[in-house]
């Protein structure tokens, strides 16, 4: 994946952010701290806005400015939560010099991995890990298989679809919906469901691209 790459599907998810917000502030006002959506499009404008400046970088420092960028940008626990994923993915790919799908699974694997340390959750404490580990964990099957991007792409999007609904039938443990207990049941975790838009509209992207 290019910088271009990168930049056009940030921008394809400043858009799909905007296109869902109705339905992501539902999700949150039933079980969240309210913020979710304001965070989300606080950040992907950020980005947007970075545009020029990212252009001409390698994909590893692009994303390692954007998880900076969203540091500073993101009010609560959402800032340092995304930017640990950027900078993880940042780190990955400037140590292995290449754009694989490999290198991108692993670079995304981490980048997630670094979202569990310091969120210190797992799946099935609906959360946007429900989300995420799975389809990491896919991605890395896939790639290490050497399938194709067209595969990789439907069943990450595949993926992340489950994971989201996965999470109207569990118990929240983190953040404000833990001290809803059983009435969180019923409800998409607003985290996890944003996280599958944004998966979704980068897989779309690099379909674009194929």
């Amino acid at each position: 994946m290019t910088t271009s790459v990168i930049l056009q599907s940030l921008l394809d998810i400043h858009a799909t952010i905007l296109q869902h917000e109705s339905e992501i502030e539902s999700l949150d006002r039933a079980i969240g701290d309210g913020d979710h959506y304001i965070n989300m499009k606080r950040g992907a404008s950020a980005i947007v806005e970075m545009h020029d400046e990212l252009a001409d970088l390698t994909p590893d420092a692009a994303l390692n400015k954007i998880g900076l960028k969203l540091l500073s940008t993101i009010g609560g626990a959402s800032g340092p939560l995304l930017a640990s994923f950027f900078m993880g993915m940042a780190k990955v790919l400037k140590e292995k010099g290449d754009t694989s799908a490999k290198t991108y699974a692993l670079a995304f694997a981490s980048g997630v991995d670094l979202i569990r340390q310091r969120g210190k959750a797992d799946v099935g404490e609906k959360t946007m890990l429900d989300v995420l580990i799975p389809v990491a964990n896919r991605f890395s099957e896939l790639a290490n298989a050497n399938a194709d991007n067209k595969t990789i792409c439907e069943a990450l999007a595949d993926t992340a679809e489950a994971g989201m609904r996965s999470t109207m039938n569990l118990i929240a443990t983190k953040g404000r919906a833990a001290g809803l207990g059983e009435r969180a049941i019923g409800h998409i975790d607003p985290g996890a469901k944003s996280c599958q838009l944004m998966i979704m509209t980068v897989c779309n992207a690099l379909l674009k691209h194929e």
